[in-house]
């Protein structure tokens, strides 16, 4: 018998956790005996109290666990492996290498916060021991685990982020995808098609809207940008350490070369952004047409001379005291935490300044106040009036849409045999597999917490 269970990432976008169980092959002499997958191992991020789920104990055994696949660097797909290894997991760690090189950083800054913790989820030494079981593989590698094929192909979502399909002795395919790019990315190659799979996991992020076009998208940025500085105040975009971040700064490199707009200070207000960026900078061969033909112009394009990378904190500090328009990069991009909050709390009361929101915000996080209107916004315990513009893009969003997920799952819609719905809120993920089901013809179950589902492998 064989079956899925969705531990974490069903019912909710973040925590990621699959578990796949083998027991018993009639097909395959090499599966007999108990087997489990894991496919990534993600905190719980921005949804009621977080911290006391992450803290929980692991619903199954973490020491029976065989092999994880990580999809991708995101937290909320890597962030609680450690805590895995805490308690007992001694099996090998998959990943493409670009993961392992950004997941070395992210859980090394998030042990550092879990150490402010009297009872930390997991510290520096449990991260330390988690990477020593970690082993990198490249897109289209193919690795055996008792019998079964498992192979990487390119997600587009962020740097390295992959999809892990299982071709198992049967002969029969299962594919997790992970987080799906938004194609085209600015920066990233395309998301590559899948055909003839049997089972799919898929995600829903944006199962239920679509994107602004890219054209849109570039269109709005650029105004909102223009117009933050012709109003002489300050433009403040929360964004995510990782990918978004990067994109940012390319966007705003060409602008600047462009001329599109005048000169002025852009500052990267976050240390681990700035780390993240400097592996992004070491690639050479995972960036599309584009980029890669203005690298080899010459232009650093996460580069440009009125970027200025504030590590300490003294440094952040004083941002408050440059005149006159600005641009402020700084994390978290849902505002839950860091040295954006510090910059909201001044600016935000500034009806001449901006907040550019660029990523999803989750339920319960004040990236989501903000995007839905409120008046005033809790920062540091102080009530804080907001009279900043408040501006959206969704096009820079690092997640495919809705008709980008319905398409993808159309190129093996004459083989699927069910496809699972994941990795969205409740309404995203309902829609899209209702879409599924009356689009395609496949049969489309929106996943549920703790619920196991039978494969026939």
């Amino acid at each position: 018998m064989s079956k899925l269970t969705c531990y974490g990432g069903a019912g909710s976008t973040t925590g990621a956790n699959f578990l796949l169980e083998f027991d018993n092959s009639p097909t395959s002499p090499r599966l007999r005996g108990a087997r489990k997958i894991l496919i990534d191992c993600g905190m719980l991020q921005g949804e009621g109290d977080t911290d006391e789920h992450n803290k929980k104990v692991f619903p199954y055994d973490a020491s029976s666990i065989d092999v994880l696949y990580v999809t991708h660097a995101h937290i909320d797909h890597i962030g609680l492996i450690p805590k895995l290894y805490k308690e007992g997991f001694r099996g090998e760690i998959y990943s493409t290498p670009e993961t392992k090189s950004i997941a070395g950083l992210l859980l090394e800054d998030a042990a550092k916060i879990n150490s402010y913790d009297e009872n930390p989820i997991y510290v520096q030494n449990d991260v330390a021991d988690a990477l020593n079981l970690w082993k990198t593989v490249k897109y289209h590698e193919v690795l055996d685990f008792y019998g079964i094929k498992v192979e990487f192909y390119n997600a587009g979502h962020i740097l390295g982020s992959a999809m892990v399909k299982f071709t198992f002795p049967s002969g029969k395919t299962m594919l997790f995808t992970g987080d799906l790019g938004n194609s085209p990315s600015p920066i990233l190659e395309d998301l590559e098609k899948i055909e003839g799979l049997d089972y799919l996991l898929i995600e829903s992020v944006y199962g239920d809207r679509n994107h602004e076009s890219k054209e849109e998208r570039d269109e709005k940025f650029d105004r909102i940008v223009r117009e933050s500085i012709e109003r002489g105040g300050t433009l403040l975009i929360p964004a995510f350490s990782l990918e978004r971040t990067q994109v940012l700064l390319y966007k705003l490199d060409n602008l600047f070369e462009s001329k599109k707009v005048p000169s002025v200070p852009v500052f990267l207000d976050s240390p681990l952004a700035i780390r993240l960026t400097r592996i992004y900078e070491r690639v050479t061969d995972l960036y599309n047409q584009k980029a890669l033909s203005d690298m080899k112009a010459g232009d650093e394009i996460f580069k440009f001379n009125e970027l200025k990378e504030t590590l300490s904190v003294r440094d952040s500090k004083e941002i408050a005291g440059v005149e006159g328009a600005k641009i402020i990069i700084a994390g978290s991009g849902m505002s839950t935490a860091g040295r954006i909050v510090g910059h909201e709390e001044r600016y935000l009361p500034d009806p001449n300044s901006t907040i550019l929101l660029v990523g999803y915000q989750a339920h319960g996080t004040p990236g989501r106040m903000i995007e839905e209107g409120v008046k005033e916004i809790m920062i540091n315990n102080k009530r804080v009036l907001l009279k900043a513009r408040v501006e959206k893009i969704d096009g820079f969003s690092a997640h495919a849409d809705s008709d980008t997920l319905v398409d993808f799952v159309s190129t093996s819609a004459k083989t699927l045999k069910k496809v699972f719905v994941a990795m969205g809120e409740p309404k995203s993920s309902i829609f899209l597999a209702q879409r599924l089901r009356d689009e395609l013809g496949v049969e489309a179950i929106a996943t549920e917490k703790g619920k196991s589902y039978e494969l026939n492998l």
